[in-house]
């Protein structure tokens, strides 16, 4: 049986996103290259961690011993999937670099470019 809303997708020329709203890859472009054999393998373009200052930080969260990222992520933005959002924020390439070390802070922060709230008087 044929889903009718993918079906009015692929009819209607519009886009489908390739990636969840809530991934690090959400809005990036993709290229295809073919293979010596024919083959096309669609990719994702390169994506470069941003710039530490481009994130306002909330909190700070120290690592303890048996800590993942996906649980900090959970706890602190409702959503295991948006553990990258820690990695970009901590500058890691690597997500478990960012857990190994007990003690270690990790910045808890805004989405990038989103400013810290500021008080109003």
């Amino acid at each position: 049986m044929n889903d009718p809303i993918k079906t009015f997708l692929q009819n209607s020329g519009l886009q489908q996103p390739t990636f969840a709203a809530n991934s690090r890859y959400a809005g990036l472009e993709t290229a295809e290259w073919t293979r010596a054999d024919g083959l096309p393998v669609r990719y994702v373009k390169q994506r470069f961690i941003p710039m530490s200052e481009n994130f306002a930080t909330l909190q700070e969260h120290r690592v303890e011993e048996n800590d993942r990222l996906d649980n900090i992520a959970a706890r602190y933005f409702s959503d295991p999937e948006l553990y990258w959002r820690l990695c970009d924020a901590n500058g890691a390439m690597n997500p478990v670099d960012l857990t190994v070390k007990m003690g270690r802070r990790l910045r808890i922060t805004l989405p990038e470019g989103i400013p810290e709230p500021t008080e109003e008087l």
